[in-house]
């Protein structure tokens, strides 16, 4: 399936929560490592942390062979979460809907705080504005960092419904 700005939104508000805490961020990294795990031979990074205070609640790889650079990519996805409230794949998808070049999407945001690239997600809560935590994967190409997430969070919901 291809990815839009409608399809991202939409998956973003189907993954809303009822409620969010520690525990919450604890089931939903192990599902995420372990969907990880079993769909691709990639190492990934997997962070899960509190939007108002950046209180990390769940840190993980998905195995060895994970590198240092995957931790910028982790602050620099987080960034793109908390200053405008949507994935990082959103705000890809509407940045190359604004610009000619891919070039002009770099333009657009400072790559050595911001990196537009899928894989950082909002965590919602139903009835609550605003985010409060983000969630984000590091270690395969863009689509799979963002769809892993999004398949971690529609797994703890039919779990939790």
């Amino acid at each position: 399936m291809s990815l839009t700005v409608e399809s991202v939104t939409t998956q973003e508000e189907a993954c809303q929560l009822r409620s969010f805490d520690s525990n919450v961020a604890w089931e939903i990294g192990n599902i995420i490592r372990a969907n990880a795990q079993q769909k691709f031979t990639r190492p990934v990074v997997i962070y899960i942390a509190h939007a108002n205070s950046s209180q990390l609640l769940f840190f993980a790889t998905s195995g060895p062979g994970t590198l240092p650079d995957n931790m910028h990519w982790v602050k620099r996805k987080e960034a793109v979460v908390l200053r405008w409230g949507c994935s990082t794949m959103r705000m890809r998808l509407s940045m190359q809907a604004k610009a000619k070049t891919l070039q002009e999407v770099y333009e657009m945001s400072d790559p050595s705080i911001y990196a537009v690239h899928g894989g950082g997600f909002p965590v919602k809560v139903k009835g609550v504005e605003g985010v409060v935590g983000v969630i984000v994967v590091s270690g395969l190409a863009q689509e799979d960092d963002h769809s892993v997430i999004v398949d971690g969070i529609q797994e703890y919901l039919a779990r939790n419904p």
